[in-house]
């Protein structure tokens, strides 16, 4: 149940999207920064874990050094993109 959602290209047919998928299709960039940052900054991808303990400590410690960054990039989405209204 996992939807692929990329930009419609000249060869494509076009299909109708729904406002959340256009909102994060355009906040694309911001999300693979912070794929980059995770794998990279945080080292959280690692190849050669000798168990499943210390594989779920460098994921947890590599996130949790992500949350203690002082400038993170940031997705702001207001409500009118998930059809909803403010009261």
């Amino acid at each position: 149940d996992v939807d692929l959602i990329t930009t419609v290209r000249k060869n494509m047919k076009s299909k109708a999207m729904s406002a959340f998928d256009r909102a994060m299709l355009s906040k694309r960039y911001i999300i693979e920064t912070i794929n980059d940052q995770l794998k990279n900054i945080s080292q959280i991808e690692h190849s050669r874990h000798r168990s499943e303990t210390s594989f779920m400590l460098n994921l947890i410690s590599g996130i949790v050094a992500y949350c203690l960054k002082k400038q993170k990039p940031c997705i702001k989405l207001s409500a009118d993109v998930f059809g909803m209204m403010p009261d």
